[in-house]
């Protein structure tokens, strides 16, 4: 039952990364990096794509793992890529009440995947 967890929480990433490659400002906007006119300047929308690369294919790979080793190196990357968004945004980003939100979801996100990883050690 874990591993499914594991495979769903992946399906959501992959999901989410697809999302924020295809509209950068899903991304954008909670974070505060829009211009005066609310849109997302063009360097901005790379980097988001990029992000919304790297979390499709850990996303891709949870959801995939076929085995305990395969599962256990994609989600810690996922948890890493988390804990590293909670430790980046949090520093760089401008605004108190933005840079509290994006740690509080990426740490979130990264604790959720490390229970179903470790559930899924237990199986």
């Amino acid at each position: 039952m874990s591993a499914t967890l594991t495979r769903v929480l992946g399906a959501a990433t992959a999901a989410y990364g697809l999302a924020i490659t295809a509209k950068p400002a899903l991304l954008a906007r909670p974070c505060g990096l829009v211009d005066e006119k609310g849109e997302v300047p063009g360097p901005t929308a790379l980097l988001i794509r990029a992000v919304g690369a790297r979390d499709t294919a850990i996303g891709a790979a949870m959801a995939a793992a076929g085995d305990r080793g395969a599962r256990r190196l994609a989600t810690g990357s996922r948890i890493v890529s988390d804990l590293s968004d909670a430790v980046v945004f949090g520093i760089m980003l401008e605004e108190p009440d933005k840079r509290r939100k994006v740690i509080a979801f990426a740490v979130t996100w990264g604790a959720l995947c490390a229970a179903a990883l470790y559930t899924s050690e237990r199986d």
